[in-house]
């Protein structure tokens, strides 16, 4: 059975929570595709051009330890903007998403450029403030020294370079539903998200 779940949403929205939770809730294999970018941010700044750093990624490139820094972050948002970057990894993506078995994917542009249709598309969001605090905690708990208002800064630069990017900008897909978990506790995303696959599906949840 193929079935593709497509999760959008700007950082610290909660898409990777909603996604995992899904993923083992179907028995889907789920990918955050902002790991891919992040790699490939990691790499450039290690000192790989983007392009070949993208051409060439590995799954050990994924699954480093060091991919979730401020520093990475920023890179992976710049090169993320590269057209060339972003059409070594499309193909990556959308193998996955045809897998058998169901596949679950979050990032920035899933249901708009990888998988248009995709059986279920959500569109996860909130506040740029929330989602500087929920960033903010994450990284004082990772053991980093940041100042919450500057994360706030980063938050705000990302988003506008991540909407108004040339190629595939960040945005809901026109048939996404939307979920704004400013105000709206975790289990409850959870739970809205299931309810929508469940009924793709055809089942009760």
């Amino acid at each position: 059975m193929q079935f593709t779940v497509a999760i959008d949403g700007p950082a610290a929205a909660g898409k990777g929570t909603i996604a995992r939770a899904v993923a083992r809730r179907f028995g889907f294999a789920h990918l955050d595709t902002g790991l891919l970018y992040r790699a490939v941010g990691r790499r450039v700044l290690d000192g790989t051009p983007a392009d070949i750093a993208a051409a060439t990624l590995k799954h050990r490139d994924i699954v480093r330890d060091d991919l979730r820094t401020p520093e990475v972050s920023n890179a992976a948002s710049q090169v993320a903007a590269l057209p060339e970057v972003r059409a070594a990894l499309v193909l990556f993506q959308q193998d996955f998403a045809q897998r058998d078995g169901g596949a679950v994917l979050d990032g920035r542009d899933i249901g708009t450029v990888i998988c248009p249709d995709a059986d279920v598309k959500l569109f996860v969001t909130a506040s740029a403030e929330v989602r500087a605090h929920r960033r903010w905690l994450e990284l004082c708990e990772a053991g980093h020294a940041v100042d919450e208002a500057q994360v706030l800064t980063d938050v705000k630069e990302r988003d506008a370079r991540d909407s108004t990017r040339k190629d595939a900008p960040l945005r809901p897909a026109a048939d996404a539903t939307i979920l704004d978990t400013s105000e709206m506790p975790v289990e409850e995303a959870v739970e809205t998200a299931i309810m929508h696959v469940a009924g793709e599906l055809g089942e009760q949840t």
